[in-house]
């Protein structure tokens, strides 16, 4: 569904690439969370995807498609098989939430009928029917972002990228809009979202990826934590001992003791 096969990407003037020999395959219906440090390569991984840049060096195959091979003029056809989805909601401000969401289906040449049907269906997915006349500005961030996420949904994308959804979010708008995409998810779309918000990556346990200094550092398929830097979580060391050594060490240990108690209490006395 996602891949990228040694992809490199060097902004001028950077004295190290933002993306340096990076390899990452997505199965379809994935959940995956993209994790590290701010500068580490997240968006530009992103916009890779989006081909708002193009690699120095690589291959990606989105959906199937290769990527080199897709025509400036094509772009905006390109990026209309993604759902993506902004922490800054990027709402039309003179559009209630019904006409948001019916505006990206009518560029998508969706007719009017067709948008009739399907507006409030999706509206009803993000839990939003009615709010369907307010205008954005009458509405709670979390609910900005619901119609955002109603908005990248209503072609029925195969993919849908979300950078930092909850960015600017309170914890139980965060859990909701979270457990949202979850369902989406769920319904069969494969979910790539970049976050810094360890508690929902977490609690979810999907697939983690880290990046660092624009290299994948960490890769964990199933049950991730989030976790910023290569190094493996410590397990606790079990010592197995036989019944004869378990007894036997410890009276050793305190024999020790006792005489080095002693000769203290001697100079002392002494």
């Amino acid at each position: 569904m996602i891949l990228l096969d040694n992809v490199t990407k060097k902004y001028s003037g950077d004295s190290s690439p933002a993306l340096d020999k990076v390899s990452l395959h997505i199965e379809p219906n994935e959940f995956v969370f993209l994790v590290g440090k701010s500068g580490a390569g997240k968006s530009t991984l992103i916009k890779m995807i989006t081909k708002e840049e193009n690699p120095d060096s690589g291959k990606i195959i989105i959906g199937g498609i290769d990527l080199d091979y897709v025509k400036k003029r094509h772009i905006p056809g390109y990026r209309r098989r993604l759902g993506v989805v902004f922490q800054d909601f990027k709402l039309l401000p003179r559009r209630t939430v019904y006409e948001n969401v019916a505006f990206a289906l009518e560029i998508a040449g969706m007719s009017g009928k067709e948008i009739a049907k399907t507006v409030p269906k999706v509206l009803e997915l993000v839990d939003l029917s009615d709010q369907a006349k307010k205008f954005p500005s009458q509405l709670s961030g979390g609910q900005r972002q619901r119609v955002s996420i109603a908005r990248s949904v209503a072609r029925q994308p195969k993919i849908l990228i979300a950078d930092e959804p909850t960015a600017n979010l309170d914890r139980l708008t965060t859990e909701e809009i979270i457990q949202l995409l979850k369902k989406i998810n769920d319904f069969g779309t494969t979910i790539l979202v970049t976050t810094h918000n360890e508690n929902i990556v977490n609690s979810l346990q999907k697939r983690v990826v880290t990046l660092s200094d624009g290299k994948i550092i960490n890769d964990q398929k199933n049950n991730g934590i989030y976790k910023l830097d290569a190094t493996p979580t410590p397990k606790p060391t079990r010592t197995i001992q036989t019944p004869g050594h378990a007894l036997k060490k410890p009276a050793v240990k305190n024999e020790t003791a006792a005489k080095a108690t002693a000769t203290t209490k001697r100079k002392i006395i002494q």
